[in-house]
């Protein structure tokens, strides 16, 4: 018989969530409230919440600063990349394929 441990945030024992890019990606879309296309340090703020993290408006902002390559205070589909690499660095997501 084999055992298996198991984990909370998809079955990975250093406590990441581990997500695909298209899961993270419906993840994001979710943020976006009001349906405008772009999601805002507001919105972010939220997806830091949704997962207990702390200092999630700190985040937020933060992960709008790093994203936003055009500094119109929101993230956009062109800034999507910097986005998944700052929860990679920050937010303790791991994104697998």
């Amino acid at each position: 018989m084999v055992h298996r441990t198991q984990y909370k945030n998809g079955g990975r024992p250093d406590g990441k969530t581990q997500l695909t890019m298209t899961e993270f990606k419906k993840f994001i879309d979710t943020l976006d409230t009001n349906k405008d296309g772009v999601v805002s340090a507001e919105e972010l703020s939220q997806a830091v919440r949704k997962r207990g993290g702390w200092f999630a408006t700190w985040k937020g902002n933060r992960a709008l600063k790093s994203a936003d390559a055009n500094v119109n205070g929101y993230v956009d589909e062109d800034e999507f990349p910097k986005l998944v690499a700052f929860a990679v660095k920050e937010l303790n997501v791991v994104i697998v394929e």
